[in-house]
């Protein structure tokens, strides 16, 4: 199947704004037709002057001099007016309609972002998405603010002067119309040459944001690591690429109004001179040769604006072929049928001969190898094993941000897959080691995901996470910003914040990954009493590299290499003199149970 261009793409999207799109063009239309009035007029007052009885006024009965030149001015003023009225809607229509193009595009591309799957944003920058969701909207917007409407003026120009010239003289008509060709010709060659050179830019301001953006997330690094003339350098390669490929598309762009300018006097010496030859011969009337030149300069002049509205045109078109192919990118994990609110699910979870991988095809990563185990409801289980064993992959298959090859997944005997997306991650909270606080106050990223709690319920959520005596240290209580990312506060200030968030959700399931692993020994212990509070009564699944932390679960199982070697209580697995117990000798020097 053929692929559809960019701008078949848009006219696809932009189908719910056929009416609006319409009525803009129809007001740039008539705008045009209003606008090329005046030098009809001029040139029927050159005949009232020159010779008032033979003038078209005289042929419609209005004979006096004086007269005629007062109706000329009435109509001067009514056309003057109908333009300016007319150049106002189209301009506030276009604009309004490029606005809210832009808010719905951005919206409906965000929206649909949101829904992919997490591997697709493993693979991409976040600099590269912003540029697409900002940066290449923006692109459309601007063209659709002034090269739509540009392009139906410019249209009904050509028809309508072309008409003129025919009806006036048709003899001499040829010579005004003649560059038009070359103009339209030059135009599509013009655009083929653009389209590829503009798609080249667009990809390299996406990478220079991505680099951008990564560079601003890492700053500390860099500054710790006195990078900071290294990365100048290739921020200053990666925009001196994106200079050079725009400069290439600006030696193209920059070319059209020279050369199609020199097509265009061509037309307008011809009319120039040979209608005036017609006029000194008598055959053709002053005023019409008046209106033959000036619309000889109506009909060309504009047309050296295409060069403008092409690279509009381009810009926007690339950018759209960028916006709509993030829309066609398609989402995997895909929410099924079955409903489960939350005040029904007793969280039983179970793996049953999960095999799961990384990466498709030929660069797949085989993670998970027939794993096998059950947490029943309300217990607490833990899950230990040295890195890259697959401990934080279970927590990602759980929230269904993978799906398994095969096996199956299960909670309360319902295969996530088959569970509604909603429902399955509104029983679920997660406290990971990676807190992620959005910029904001205290209160409102304790409330995130519980929008409508009370502040009651969140200084209680605070004071079960042992966060609520700290928080009333800052300086503004709960409405203290914690900046981006939470970089004001400490790790374990972000830590007690988010385990407050899930305590605040009250979730039938709740996953810990390394929630304690990146605070000191007292924090650590702060959290660990806080736990043990939250975790009664609700499905718990620990992931720790302290063993210390897990020691009263009420089942332990032990990854290595993806695959389940052992399971048991903490005194059972120590006796088994295993991998748990010798990963317990590690950190902590005893050879038995304690």
């Amino acid at each position: 199947m053929k692929k559809l261009t960019p701008f078949q793409r848009l006219l696809h999207y932009a189908r719910n704004y056929r009416r609006r799109i319409l009525l803009a063009s129809l007001f740039s239309i008539l705008n045009k037709l209003f606008d090329l009035a005046p030098p009809i007029l001029i040139g029927i007052a050159v005949d009232v002057v020159v010779n008032p009885s033979t003038s078209l006024l005289a042929r419609w009965g209005i004979e006096e001099g004086m007269i005629q030149l007062s109706v000329l001015a009435g109509l001067t003023a009514v056309i003057w007016a109908a333009e300016s009225f007319f150049e106002y809607l189209y301009a506030t229509a276009w604009r309004n309609l490029a606005q809210d193009v832009q808010h719905d595009l951005r919206l409906d591309t965000y929206s649909h972002v949101q829904q992919l799957n997490l591997a697709y944003f493993e693979d991409q920058s976040t600099g590269g998405l912003m540029s697409i969701l900002n940066d290449d909207i923006n692109q459309l917007e601007r063209f659709l603010n002034t090269g739509a409407s540009e392009i139906w003026k410019v249209s009904t120009t050509v028809i309508i002067v072309g008409g003129v010239f025919i009806a006036l003289v048709p003899s001499v008509a040829w010579m005004a119309l003649l560059p038009m060709p070359f103009v339209l010709l030059g135009s599509v060659k013009f655009q083929k040459l653009l389209a590829p050179r503009y798609a080249a830019m667009r990809e390299r301001v996406s990478l220079l944001n991505g680099q951008l953006s990564n560079n601003l997330s890492g700053i500390a690094t860099i500054k710790s690591f006195t990078a900071e003339r290294h990365e100048s350098e290739r921020i200053e390669a990666l925009s001196l690429e994106y200079g050079r490929s725009n400069q290439e598309a600006i030696k193209y762009s920059s070319a059209f109004v020279p050369l199609i300018r020199m097509v265009i006097v061509t037309g307008f010496i011809g009319i120039l001179v040979f209608g005036g030859q017609l006029a000194l011969n008598g055959t053709l009337p002053v005023g019409a040769y008046s209106v033959l030149v000036f619309m000889t300069q109506r009909l060309l002049w504009p047309l050296t604006r295409l060069g403008d509205t092409l690279d509009l045109y381009q810009r926007a078109m690339a950018s759209t072929d960028r916006v709509l192919d993030l829309l066609d990118t398609k989402s995997t994990i895909i929410g099924g049928t079955t409903e489960l609110p939350v005040s029904t699910v007793q969280g039983e979870v179970a793996f049953d001969h999960v095999h799961f991988a990384y990466g498709e095809g030929d660069s797949t990563h085989p993670v998970i190898h027939d794993l096998s185990l059950r947490v029943r409801k309300g217990k607490t289980a833990a899950i230990v094993g040295a890195t890259g064993a697959g401990k934080s992959t279970i927590i990602k298959l759980l929230l269904r941000f993978y799906d398994v090859q095969s096996g199956k997944v299960t909670l309360d005997g319902h295969d996530l897959r088959d569970l509604h997306l909603h429902d399955l991650r509104h029983a679920i909270a997660l406290v990971s080691q990676d807190v992620f606080l959005f910029h904001g106050t205290v209160r409102e990223n304790i409330a995130y995901g519980t929008f409508n709690a009370s502040l009651d319920g969140i200084i209680a959520a605070a004071k079960a996470a042992e966060a609520h005596e700290f928080i009333l240290s800052l300086p503004n209580g709960y409405d203290t910003i914690v900046g981006e990312r939470g970089q004001k506060l400490s790790g374990g200030q972000r830590q007690r914040i988010s385990i407050a968030r899930a305590v605040l959700k009250d979730p039938p399931v709740l996953l810990l990954d390394e929630a304690t692993s990146s605070v000191d020994n007292e924090t650590e212990a702060a959290i660990q009493r806080s736990l043990e509070r939250i975790i009664v009564g609700r499905t718990t699944i620990v992931i720790a590299h302290r063993l210390s932390t897990i020691r009263n679960a009420d089942v332990i199982f032990v990854l290595e290499n993806g695959r389940l070697t052992e399971t048991g209580g903490h005194n059972e697995l120590i006796l088994q003199n295993g991998l748990y117990a010798a990963l317990w000798r590690v950190q902590t020097g005893e050879r038995g149970n304690k």
